[in-house]
């Protein structure tokens, strides 16, 4: 188990969940325009929110956008470190810093007040900006030694990161840096593109992160808006039973034994129950035939399996009811609400 970090009244590492992050993308300076993505983000689910620092005017607005954010802010800082004190200053609940374009002093200075502010500093590593040996051991290797100047520091409230926009060379350096500190590990495939290939390329990552236990906080970097990392996220953590935030929708692909509209019935049901609190993570099953429809169905908390044209709804793996084939999303949907 990895230490635990505060930050702000966000806990992790340590045995708590899986914490989901985004970062803005609008101007920083432009003050109202990244308070309103903040708050959306937030509405979305995030728990933290990372606002890129550029330049002193944009540490400026820094200062007010955080008094004005609904969730602890994490300040991206790089190159100069003067910058990162200053937003350390104006409210930032952790700095997350690269040390590979970062000068010695300033990393000292970054330790010393992030320490006396009481908050963590995440040392994220990307192979993009790192000098030296680029290999996934190599990228772990320049993160521990980062690590190693802030604890000699007395900075030990450290969140770690190591990424690439290759989905095995991140897989291989977080599982070697996992089995070498027990900071928390901030998790994620870094530029992974556009909504679709992004959402398919983190998920392979970030799953296979997970499933082998390791990371604490995750972030879906995607081009766009930031909202849709969090919904990436969300369902990546949904699908691994790491989080509870949407129903677990399972239907059959289909074949020429289908003797229901499979699709619609899935998303149509999918739809009606997704923000619905009592169905987070009830398993609700589609199916098309009886050749695996009737264990399915019995398998789920809800289900209908599919025939020629009556089809057959369960409920706690015990058939409830038989009902004409063009009544089935009602009626299941009627069955949902009786729970």
């Amino acid at each position: 188990m990895t230490n635990a970090v505060k930050i702000g009244d966000i806990t992790i590492g340590g045995g708590a969940p899986v914490a989901v992050q985004t970062m803005t993308n609008t101007l920083t300076t432009d003050i109202s325009a990244t308070v309103s993505q903040i708050s959306r983000c937030y509405a979305a689910g995030a728990s933290l929110v990372r606002v890129s620092v550029p330049d002193i005017a944009s540490v400026e607005a820094f200062r007010t956008i955080a008094l004005e954010s609904p969730v602890p802010l994490i300040a991206d800082v790089h190159y100069d470190y003067k910058i990162a004190l200053k937003a350390i200053e104006y409210g930032a609940k952790k700095i997350r810093i690269n040390p590979g374009n970062t000068s010695t002093e300033g990393l000292k200075e970054i330790a010393r007040v992030a320490k006396e502010a009481a908050i963590p500093i995440r040392v994220g590593v990307n192979k993009g900006s790192l000098k030296g040996d680029k290999s996934p051991r190599g990228l772990a290797t320049a993160t521990l030694d980062a690590a190693k100047l802030f604890e000699d520091l007395g900075a030990t409230a450290l969140v770690l990161a190591v990424k690439s926009s290759d989905i095995r060379e991140t897989v291989e350096a977080y599982t070697i840096l996992s089995k070498l500190t027990e900071h928390p590990l901030h998790i994620g495939l870094t530029e992974a593109g556009t909504y679709r290939n992004g959402s398919i390329k983190s998920s392979v990552a970030i799953g296979a992160l997970l499933l082998n236990g390791i990371g604490d906080t995750v972030r879906v970097s995607l081009t766009g808006a930031p909202e849709s990392e969090i919904t990436c996220a969300y369902e990546i953590l949904n699908a691994l039973g790491l989080k509870k935030t949407l129903p677990d929708i399972i239907s059959c692909p289909t074949c020429a034994r289908t003797q229901i509209n499979v699709e619609e019935v899935a998303n149509g049901v999918f739809e009606a129950v997704k923000n619905s609190d009592g169905c987070r993570g009830v398993k609700i099953a589609v199916m098309g035939c009886a050749v695996n429809g009737i264990n399915e169905s019995k398998g789920a908390k809800y289900g209908v399996c599919g025939g020629k044209e009556k089809s057959l709804l369960f409920k706690d793996g015990v058939i409830v009811k038989e009902v004409e084939n063009s009544a089935i999303t009602s009626e299941l949907l009627n069955l949902i609400k009786l729970k």
